[in-house]
C-alpha cells in the first residue's frame, strides 16, 4: 500500500505542553478511578452477608492492584484498580460458590479504549500501511502511545478477522426485517488492481432497531454480486421478504431483489437521485432545481408530489432533457414511501444510515499505489460499521411496524382506515 506519513494526515501535534489535554487527562483519570471505586464498593455491599464462623466478612477489599495505563483519545490514563478478595477461595471448607470480582468498567487486560481501536480500521481504509501505523498513531495520540506497534496491529487484525468470520456465518433464522438499506461503498484501498467496492446491507428489525446484516466484496452494478449477498442471507435463515428496500438506482441490487425477494417494495434514494439530476444541469440552474426536487419528496401527499414532479419535468425537459429523463425514469419507485407510515419517511427516503456511517472514509476517486488485502478490507469495514451500529437510533413510530407486518395498508403515510 502507499506509504503515507503521519505528516500527510494533517493532524498537527504541538511540541509545547498541551495544558488543556493535561487537564482533561487528569480529570478522566480521576473520574475513572472514582467509577471503579464505586463499582467495587457496590460489589462488596452486595456480598456483605457472606461471613465466616466468626462473623467476619468473606468478600473484602485488599489494597490495590498495580497501576496500568489505558490508551485513550486524550493520551495514556493511569488507573489503579482496588483488589477484591473472596476469602472462601483460601478455605476449602467454606460453603457457597466461590466468586471472583471482574470489573465491567475496567475488564482484565484492557489496554486501549474502544476509540483507539476504531482508529485502526479508519487509517487502513485511508491507505495507511501496517508499517506506518505507529507513526500515524503517534501523530494522532501524541508520543506517549506505547503498545501500538505494527505487530500489535497485526494481532488485532487477526482477532477482528475471526470476529468477522463468525459474524458473517451467524444464523438469521426467525429474524424479520421490515426495511433494508443497501449500497456499494468504494474505498481508496485497491484490491488486485481494482478499487474496493464493499456491498453493505442494513436492516430494520420488527422492533425498529437498525442492524448491520451483510458486508461483502463485489461489483456495485453487478446483479450477480448482489444476488449472492441476498441468497446468503436467505440461506442463513432470512425467509420472510422485507417490506421495502432502499437504495441507489444504479445498483445491480434491484434485478437481484426481484429474483430473490420479489414481494419486497422498491424505494430509490432521494439523495442519490438529486445528485444525479443536478449533475445534468449547469451550476447556475442547480439551486432552483434542487429546491423543486425538495418540493417533490417533502410533499404531504402523493398527489402533491405528482404535481411537483410534473412541474419539474415541464420546466427542464425542453432545454435539459438528460436531467428530466434522469428523474422521470424512476418516477414510481421514488414515491413508494407514500405507502408506508409517515413516521418512517425520514428513514426510508434515503440510504443515509449507510452514507453517514462511512462518510469519513468513503472515497470514490482517490487510489493508493499498493494493493490491500481483500479480507483485511472487509474486516476493517465490518469493524467500523459494527462500532457505528451502537449509535444507530431506532425508527420513529416503532409501534407501526407491527401493522406493516400484518399487511395493514397505508395511504399518504396514514392507515387506510384513517386516511
Amino acid at each position: 500500500m502507499e506509504q503515507v506519513t503521519a505528516e500527510a494526515l494533517a493532524f498537527p501535534v504541538s511540541s509545547a505542553p498541551d495544558v488543556l489535554t493535561g487537564i482533561l487527562r487528569e480529570g478522566a483519570q480521576r473520574l475513572l478511578g472514582q467509577a471503579v471505586e464505586a463499582e467495587v464498593a457496590a460489589y462488596i455491599a452486595q456480598h456483605a452477608a457472606l461471613r465466616d464462623a466468626d462473623g467476619l466478612r468473606q468478600v473484602v477489599r485488599n489494597g490495590h492492584k498495580h497501576a496500568r495505563e489505558i490508551q485513550t483519545g486524550i493520551g495514556p490514563v493511569k488507573v489503579r484498580q482496588p483488589r477484591v478478595d473472596d476469602r472462601r477461595l483460601d478455605d476449602p471448607g467454606a460453603p457457597g460458590e466461590r466468586i471472583r470480582f471482574t470489573s465491567s468498567i475496567l475488564p482484565p487486560y484492557l489496554r486501549k479504549t474502544r476509540s483507539i481501536e476504531e482508529l485502526i480500521p479508519w487509517l487502513y481504509l485511508k491507505g495507511i500501511s501496517t508499517g506506518d501505523f505507529s507513526e500515524a498513531l503517534v501523530a494522532l495520540l501524541g508520543p506517549e502511545a506505547p503498545g501500538l506497534s505494527a505487530s500489535t496491529v497485526v494481532r488485532l487484525k487477526d482477532v477482528w478477522r475471526e470476529d468477522y468470520d463468525t459474524w458473517r456465518k451467524r444464523s438469521l433464522a426467525g429474524q424479520r426485517y421490515v426495511y433494508l438499506w443497501v449500497d456499494g461503498v468504494y474505498f481508496n484501498v485497491r484490491l488486485e488492481g481494482e478499487r474496493a467496492c464493499i456491498l453493505v446491507v442494513m436492516g430494520a428489525t420488527a422492533e425498529g432497531r437498525k442492524e448491520l446484516l451483510a458486508v461483502h466484496d463485489g461489483v456495485r452494478e453487478s446483479e450477480q454480486s448482489w444476488r449472492e449477498v441476498l441468497l446468503d442471507l436467505k440461506a442463513r435463515g432470512l425467509q420472510e421478504a422485507p417490506k421495502l428496500a432502499v437504495g441507489d438506482g444504479a445498483l445491480g441490487f434491484w434485478a437481484a431483489l426481484r429474483k430473490v425477494f420479489n414481494e419486497t417494495g422498491e424505494q430509490r434514494c432521494w439523495v442519490h437521485k438529486t445528485a444525479n439530476v443536478l449533475n445534468n444541469l449547469p451550476k447556475g440552474k442547480q439551486g432552483k432545481a434542487k429546491s423543486m426536487l425538495h418540493d417533490i419528496w417533502m410533499a404531504e401527499t402523493r398527489a402533491e408530489a405528482e404535481t411537483a414532479f410534473a412541474l419539474f419535468l415541464e420546466t427542464y425537459e425542453a432545454k435539459y432533457p438528460k436531467a428530466a429523463a434522469c428523474l422521470a425514469k424512476d418516477r414510481e419507485v421514488l414515491l413508494t414511501f407514500y405507502d408506508f407510515p409517515a413516521e418512517h419517511w425520514a428513514h426510508i427516503r434515503t440510504t443515509n444510515p449507510i452514507e453517514s456511517t462511512f462518510a469519513t472514509v468513503r472515497l470514490r476517486t482517490a487510489r493508493t499505489k499498493g494493493c490491500g488485502s481483500r479480507v483485511a478490507t472487509l474486516t476493517m469495514v465490518f469493524k467500523l460499521a459494527q462500532s457505528a451500529e451502537q449509535h444507530w437510533r431506532a425508527l420513529n413510530g416503532c409501534a407501526l411496524i407491527a401493522d406493516l407486518m400484518k399487511g395493514t395498508q397505508f395511504i399518504d403515510g396514514l392507515r387506510k382506515d384513517a386516511a
